[in-house]
């Protein structure tokens, strides 16, 4: 797909393309430190009807988030901190993958040989203080 610039309030549109356009409930963010991967996150979890209590999980590796019912409707990863693959196969990131709940990885490149073929690839860049490009691939990673 042709690179999309958008600004903070188009943030809920593109959240809702991305949804609606996805293949696929596990989608892979890629960009520089500070682009707004978690931004986007939080947005589309918004989307889905999330109860509000999305941050990233940089700490704590994953965050589990759910709707008003309390429903669970994401997981959210942010691989930023881990050394290598196994980290995240211990931590049993192949039984995530196995669930039909939406799943959302930051840093995404640092498990890259762990990704089903079905993950859609967000790449977010910077192009000043309030504006971003971004580009996905609905199809495959």
């Amino acid at each position: 797909m042709k690179p999309l610039t958008f600004t903070l309030n188009q943030l809920q549109a593109i959240s809702k393309k991305i949804i609606h356009g996805s293949k696929s409930k596990i989608l892979c963010f890629y960009g520089d430190m500070g682009v707004g991967k978690t931004t986007l996150i939080k947005s589309i979890v918004a989307a889905l009807g999330g109860d509000g209590n999305t941050h990233s999980p940089t700490f704590g590796l994953v965050n589990e988030y759910y709707n008003k019912k309390n429903e669970q409707i994401a997981f959210h990863f942010d691989f930023y901190r881990i050394e290598d693959e196994a980290e995240a196969l211990d931590m049993g990131l192949e039984d995530y993958f196995s669930t039909d709940i939406w799943i959302f990885i930051e840093w995404a490149e640092k498990i890259g040989s762990l990704l089903p073929e079905e993950a859609v690839t967000i790449h977010l860049q910077f192009i000043d203080e309030n504006t971003r490009s971004i580009e996905f691939n609905m199809d495959t990673k």
